[in-house]
């Protein structure tokens, strides 16, 4: 049986309604793959992702027992001759504090206006969800333009610590011709984009210790060292007046961004009062001689993510504590050596913490950046489906955040994927009230829809080929 591209758009749309119910569904159930007492939500979610999967025709639907976390597979290979899609996803969202600062319960899934409100809205239920319509209107057609394979990890929030691992053991279940990965945004609505390069993150957490136990600041204050003082200043000591980082040879390998990919960067409809709008920050920081948007995706970075040490209660209480610690996190340029990072940030503490204090550095996590194919010919499909869904052509972005699977799937699999996602810039990710765009995710299941219809057309082929 054959189906016309408008006669699957148009299911779609009939079928927003139950998408919408399905939806909310999903995101009331709390996936917070960090935290224990989450464990029977990560395992109630794979297991409603696989029933969901099986719903729509999807075959050999499974979940893959890691250390951690399931890997939910399924497959539909009855295209022959066309290429094989494996589309990427993640069913794990973050915790949802301050739950203090949430209009409506992080849950609770409510709908205001156009939007709705919950953790994993946008990142990233609301897109593998909406990759998901787009098959079934396909399927229920009685075919797809493609061949289908899945693989939908629970632990990318915390870094993906056995995805590596599964790949390497599943190469021949998840040979494919190119990688659809949904964990993606685009720029606005108005403005739609295809990101081509991610930076890679390295996760660390530091702790300095002065003395044994806490003590009186009255008996002891100005006579022993503070740790607190000693971490504010090594960590302030790690970027200079013109917002270089300072870690010993970090520079060595950051490849320059050659003036064609600045002047293709430099096209964006970007400005930075938009940016600070949508950031919520008072003003703009950074690397001195670039632009912001280089800052961004051509340029490393490194943040304090978290500080504590001393008393933290209400009221007073005059301690002089032993003991302080950080969470810190590097967004890294694709062509940064891994195994270098680690090793930079210890000589640099070496250097700078002082005698009579001990320190301890944890690596929690470690993952590559990546740059992909933009000018082949399923980035072009991936385009093509943008434009005629949202009436303009997109443009082509770095993306400063991290997703290390793609640079995984290139070495593993030796495929690159496209990044295709419909969560926009100000949607709250990772913080409270994070949203999803109603009218762009509709819009998102009718480009997924038309993106597997524009491969269809291609000759199964890898982009390496």
């Amino acid at each position: 049986m054959s189906a016309s591209l408008d006669e699957v758009l148009q299911a779609i749309r009939t079928g927003i309604p139950l998408f919408l119910e399905r939806f909310q569904e999903c995101l009331r159930i709390p996936s917070i793959s960090t935290a224990p007492e989450n464990q029977p939500d990560m395992l109630r979610m794979s297991q409603w992702l696989q029933a969901e999967m099986r719903r729509i025709g999807l075959e050999h639907v499974q979940a893959y027992p890691t250390p951690g976390q399931p890997m939910v597979y399924g497959d539909w290979i009855h295209a022959p001759g066309r290429p094989t899609v494996l589309v990427y996803g993640h069913y794990d969202v973050q915790p949802a504090d301050p739950l203090d600062e949430w209009v409506s319960p992080p849950f609770g899934a409510e709908i205001r206006d156009d939007y709705i409100f919950a953790r994993g809205a946008s990142d990233m239920k609301g897109q593998i969800l909406a990759q998901l319509a787009a098959v079934e209107a396909w399927l229920a057609q009685g075919t797809c333009p493609v061949n289908l394979k899945y693989l939908i990890e629970g632990e990318e929030e915390i870094g993906s610590p056995y995805l590596d691992d599964f790949i390497r053991d599943h190469t021949d279940l998840l040979e494919c011709d190119i990688v659809l990965n949904c964990d993606a945004m685009i720029h606005s609505a108005e403005n739609p984009s295809i990101t081509y390069a991610l930076r890679g993150l390295a996760y660390f957490e530091l702790e300095i210790c002065t003395a044994e136990k806490d003590m009186h600041s009255g008996m002891f204050g100005g006579a022993v060292r503070n740790p607190i003082h000693v971490l504010t200043e090594v960590l302030s000591g790690m970027h200079d007046a013109s917002g270089r980082i300072t870690l010993p040879g970090f520079y060595d390998h950051v490849p320059t961004a050659e003036d064609d990919e600045r002047a293709l960067l430099a096209k964006a409809p970007y400005n930075d009062a938009a940016f600070l709008k949508t950031a919520g920050a008072f003003a703009l920081y950074g690397e001195e001689g670039f632009t912001t948007l280089e800052r961004l995706g051509v340029r490393p970075s490194l943040d304090v993510n978290g500080i504590w040490g001393g008393f933290q209660g209400e009221g007073a209480k005059t301690v002089l504590p032993a003991r302080a610690g950080a969470k810190l996190s590097m967004r890294l340029i694709p062509g940064q050596p891994l195994d270098m990072v680690e090793k930079q940030l210890r000589a640099y503490l070496e250097a700078k913490v002082p005698a009579g204090c001990q320190w301890n550095l944890t690596c929690h996590s470690i993952g590559p950046g990546s740059v992909m194919h933009w000018k082949s010919p399923y980035m072009q499909a991936a385009a093509d489906a943008l434009k005629k869904v949202f009436g303009k052509e997109p443009f082509l972005r770095r993306e400063g955040a991290s997703v290390p699977v793609v640079r995984l799937l290139q070495e593993r699999l030796g495929v690159d994927s496209v990044m295709l996602g419909f969560g926009q810039p100000d949607d709250g990710i990772h913080g409270p009230n994070e949203k999803q765009s109603l009218p762009v995710l509709y819009k998102g299941m009718e480009s997924y829809a038309c993106f597997l219809y524009n491969v269809g057309r291609l000759k199964p082929m890898s982009v390496h080929d």
